[in-house]
């Protein structure tokens, strides 16, 4: 019987998500008893551990599931909506049914973007955002938005009728859709009790800890978000992101790199990212596009960038 869908390798993903639930709940039994430096050292360790999960493994999984059977995927939804404070089923439909439909779009005649998390979306003149705005501000709003969602257990957590943008992405396949709106309950469900479990082993480190670290984790995915974007081409589907092709890096981020690649073929298993490459090396070669010699969190540092944007902002006007 077959129980992996692509490869077993990805047990390395699954064996991450248990190991940060462990690792948070050890933390959380330890705080009493903690020095300050050490607190300070875990508050990081966490906000790293939440951002890996987010821009690496459950953003994997929301492109590609693990398993075969639809049953262990759920539960591995629920287990990572823990980790990464949000539901994994909400994250697959705004990322894979929202930003890879629209790709980082620049804001239309209707002064908008479609891409709900486009870099964009509060810029000016066919500009990025401000890169603080958008990590911290971004952050700050996904803050509210959870919550938010955490309040909605007065309704068992369902999905309301003023959640229009998730309704809006949810399948128009009846039973299909049905699932993922239970999915979504079952996630935030999770997150929620989960939360009261960390705040009855030490409230402290739920609130001096914890919350910070989510903070903290979200401004870093922003920060990765961006500069997996900045500068690119929106208006061509071969340069509208960017890669970064460090061996090293691609080996500890399950080839986290190849995002241009991932844009072309975003359903590929992560490991088939450098065969996409070489499928499409003719068009990547063929088109000016952005290669950045750092990962995108460190995105600040490629201080030579070229703004492929400017282009289409030109012909805009």
């Amino acid at each position: 019987m077959r129980v992996w869908k692509n490869a077993p390798k990805d047990a390395l993903l699954l064996g991450f998500s248990v190991a940060q639930l462990v690792v948070m709940l050890w933390l959380a039994t330890a705080w009493d008893e903690a020095s300050i430096l050490w607190k300070v050292a875990s508050t990081v360790g966490i906000a790293v551990l939440m951002s890996y999960n987010i821009i690496v493994v459950s953003h994997l999984f929301t492109h590609v599931p693990w398993f075969v059977s639809a049953r262990l995927n759920a539960m591995v939804s629920l287990l990572n909506s823990i980790n990464i404070g949000q539901s994994v089923q909400a994250y697959q439909l705004t990322h894979v049914r929202n930003h890879h439909r629209f790709n980082n779009d620049q804001i239309g005649q209707d002064g908008d973007t479609r891409d709900l998390s486009s870099t964009y979306r509060d810029g000016r003149d066919g500009e990025h955002a401000p890169l603080l705005r958008y990590a911290a501000g971004g952050a700050l709003s996904s803050l509210v938005s959870r919550g938010r969602e955490l309040s909605y257990a007065y309704r068992l957590w369902r999905v309301g009728d003023d959640e229009t943008d998730l309704l809006s992405l949810a399948s128009r396949r009846e039973s299909r859709r049905g699932r993922e709106l239970l999915q979504i309950r079952a996630d935030r469900a999770a997150h929620c009790l989960s939360l009261g479990l960390f705040a009855a082993i030490s409230w402290q480190w739920a609130l001096l800890s914890y919350l910070p670290a989510f903070f903290l984790a979200l401004t870093m995915v922003n920060v990765q978000n961006y500069y997996r974007h900045y500068g690119a081409d929106p208006g061509d589907r071969a340069a509208d992101s960017v890669s970064h092709y460090s061996r090293l890096y691609n080996k500890l981020t399950f080839n986290d790199g190849y995002h241009q690649e991932h844009h072309l073929s975003p359903n590929s298993h992560w490991s088939q990212l450098p065969a996409v490459r070489e499928r499409f090396r003719d068009r990547l070669d063929g088109t000016t596009r952005i290669v950045s010699p750092v990962p995108a969190m460190l995105g600040f540092l490629h201080t030579r960038r070229s703004l492929l944007h400017h282009a289409g902002t030109d012909e805009k006007r």
